[in-house]
């Protein structure tokens, strides 16, 4: 037998090839909780009970699942053009450090509806300075971004926890590590009254749209995608390569920073170091799971938000460990990486 590229891919594999993917997570994680001595079915049934049952599950879901679509998007939108950007942690965090700093004080006393998104341009400009750097060393000296992305998350979270600590500590936390909150007209509103649910919904789906449509539609994203595909051949072709990266890398990154304004400013309202739960890292499974396709970036979000909420009701009512949703969102990007490859390559006998 011997392996060798699909001429034609079909385009039902696209679809088929996540379903089954999926499918067969659930199923090995199944045998853990059969291990356990918990009916498997009835498991399931309580988690996504849990995450879809009710108006709170629901709007809980919804609310998890924002921020990785807009993680999401920056994995995608940098893995598409082979920028391997690990790093969305740190740009996260990043950009609600700059959205916190703008707008616990207000400083030109901007009206709500000029103050939302001079914090959003202000969060995405820290998460693409956080992502040019290292593509500038990778560009000039040829330094491995997968490293530098990697160590600048632990960097930009001690630098968090340094200004969390010192000069923007809230002196109304009782000494809990927390920054003075943003004021009222640069929070997010609700899009359903007594609910964390928020705009920022909206703008991560219309955020997911955009980026469909340039890489479609556009100049840029042919260039990205043939940057990616082969650099050689995109240089042969008169595509600019370097600028082309730094592009990418910009809407990455400016895409991390965007999630962290978001969360920040539609959920807590302040900056804490618990801000995130792993929304960076969890970001490049969501990227995975949906083939790099932005509008699949979205499903793949809320199946992912599906499983760290619904877990949660299931280990209240089962008494399974909730660590389960991490064993699944594992397995879901294993068992899709096995489909990727069958989906570009089959074996011939």
């Amino acid at each position: 037998m011997r392996i060798e590229r699909r001429q034609n891919q079909p385009k039902a594999l696209l679809i088929v090839a996540p379903v089954l993917a999926v499918l067969a997570a659930l199923s090995l994680a199944g045998i853990l909780i059969a291990l356990a001595g918990v009916p498997v079915l009835a498991a399931y049934k309580s988690l996504f009970v849990g995450a879809f049952g009710s108006k709170f599950a629901i709007t809980e879901t919804l609310t998890r699942a924002t921020p990785l679509i807009v993680t999401g998007l920056a994995a995608a939108v940098a893995f598409r053009a082979r920028i391997w950007n690990i790093g969305a942690e740190g740009q996260f965090y990043m950009g609600a450090l700059l959205a916190t700093v703008f707008g616990f004080q207000n400083f030109l006393g901007l009206p709500s509806f000029a103050l939302i998104p001079a914090l959003f341009l202000a969060g995405a400009l820290a998460g693409m300075v956080m992502l040019v750097i290292p593509l500038g060393l990778r560009l000039r000296f040829g330094v491995d971004e997968v490293v530098t992305t990697l160590l600048l998350n632990f960097v930009v979270l001690l630098f968090v926890s340094m200004m969390l600590d010192g000069p923007m500590k809230d002196p109304l936390a009782f000494g809990w590590p927390q920054s003075v909150p943003i004021v009222d007209e640069g929070l997010l509103p609700k899009i359903i009254e007594r609910t964390r649910l928020h705009l920022g919904l909206i703008i991560a789906i219309a955020a997911a749209v955009l980026i469909y449509v340039i890489n479609a539609f556009t100049v840029f994203g042919l260039e990205a995608k043939a940057a990616g595909f082969n650099p050689a051949a995109a240089k042969f072709a008169g595509v600019p390569f370097q600028m082309t990266l730094i592009k990418v890398a910009c809407l990455s990154g400016g895409l991390a920073g965007l999630a962290g304004a978001i969360e920040v400013m539609g959920v807590k309202g302040q900056l804490s170091n618990d801000l995130s739960a792993s929304f960076g890292y969890t970001g490049i499974v969501v990227a995975m799971l949906a083939s790099l396709n932005p509008i699949g970036v979205i499903f793949a979000a809320i199946f992912t938000a599906m499983m760290f909420v619904g877990a949660e009701s299931m280990s209240r009512s089962f008494g399974i460990p909730s660590f389960i949703a991490d064993v699944v969102v594992s397995l879901s990007l294993l068992t899709m990486l096995v489909a990727i490859f069958f989906s570009n390559y089959r074996i011939r006998k």
